[in-house]
């Protein structure tokens, strides 16, 4: 607009001094046509308009002046603004751009985040002195950082915290470093989210294998406690059976074990009038003749 300013005034100049050796009146009124629309573009080389949501830094020769907010301003014909839009952003590490991760034991990982920022306005000039345009701030300062710091993070972390036990203390870990690193540089981080970790095909592979050992070891474990319980079961059923064995062998008397005959036999007695009870009171166990026909 500043160029156009000067060749408007030229224009106005040469159509003046050109007019006033002509009797005609076109030539001075093509010059004053020039003039006004030189000062018009003079006014609109002074004024730069900041859309909302935006911010602009203004560089005059090479020095940084300080951040313009929303709305017109006014500025020097020679100062150009590189704009900032302050809205956020969401950069999403997944797909082609997932972050590939080691653990502390050496183990492959895949971990989906998604990080949401902004520019902050009051740290403009710091942005504007790190990227240069709104469209490196992203590739130059938010991805790299952020892939540095997700991949130390994991390093500190087994395998087995980083895609199961851990995760969520793993993304609040990323979180607090990114939003560290990032605002003294000028970007304001609201969220990031952990939203996947995936081990690789090898450390999978390895993951089942450690899966079906542990479920072997646990039936193996359980196995021999089964067997132990058996075996002091039958131990306790034995020595249960012994102790009332000897308490019956030395409770059952000879005499005993007659009155226990007889008392088994009376009932044979009612339907059979004549029998022989094989009891006996001597050594030898004599039996005796019962006449019931006679009762």
């Amino acid at each position: 607009m500043f160029v156009l300013f000067i060749l408007l005034l030229i224009s106005a100049a040469v159509l003046f001094l050109v007019g006033r050796g002509r009797e005609t009146g076109g030539w001075r009124i093509g010059a004053a046509l020039s003039a006004v629309a030189a000062l018009l573009a003079g006014v609109f080389a002074c004024v730069h308009v900041v859309r909302a949501y935006e911010v602009g830094v203004p560089v005059t020769f090479g020095k940084v002046g300080n951040p313009l907010t929303s709305g017109i301003q006014f500025k020097s014909p020679f100062t150009d603004v590189t704009s900032f839009s302050t809205r956020p952003v969401d950069l999403d590490m997944y797909g082609k751009d997932v972050v590939e991760v080691r653990s502390a034991q050496g183990g492959v990982l895949y971990a989906e985040v998604t990080i949401k920022w902004a520019v902050i306005p009051a740290k403009a000039v710091e942005l504007y002195r790190l990227a240069g345009s709104e469209e490196a701030v992203q590739e130059r300062l938010v991805v790299p950082d952020s892939r540095e710091i997700i991949r130390n993070v994991f390093a500190k972390h087994t395998s087995e915290e980083g895609y199961a036990s851990a995760r969520e203390q793993i993304g609040s870990e990323i979180a607090t470093l990114v939003k560290a690193r990032l605002e003294p540089r000028g970007i304001d981080v609201t969220n990031v989210n952990l939203r996947n970790v995936k081990p690789s095909d090898k450390l999978q592979e390895q993951i089942d294998k450690k899966i079906q050992q542990e479920q072997d070891t646990e039936r193996a474990v359980e196995a021999a406690r089964t067997a132990k319980a058996e075996a002091e079961r039958k131990r306790i059923e034995a020595e249960g059976i012994a102790r009332a064995n000897g308490i019956l062998s030395k409770s059952l008397s000879d005499k005993v074990l007659y009155n226990q005959c007889l008392e088994a036999f009376k009932e044979a007695a009612r339907a059979n009038p004549v029998y022989a009870v094989p009891c006996g009171t001597d050594a030898n166990g004599t039996p005796v003749i019962v006449d019931n026909s006679k009762n």
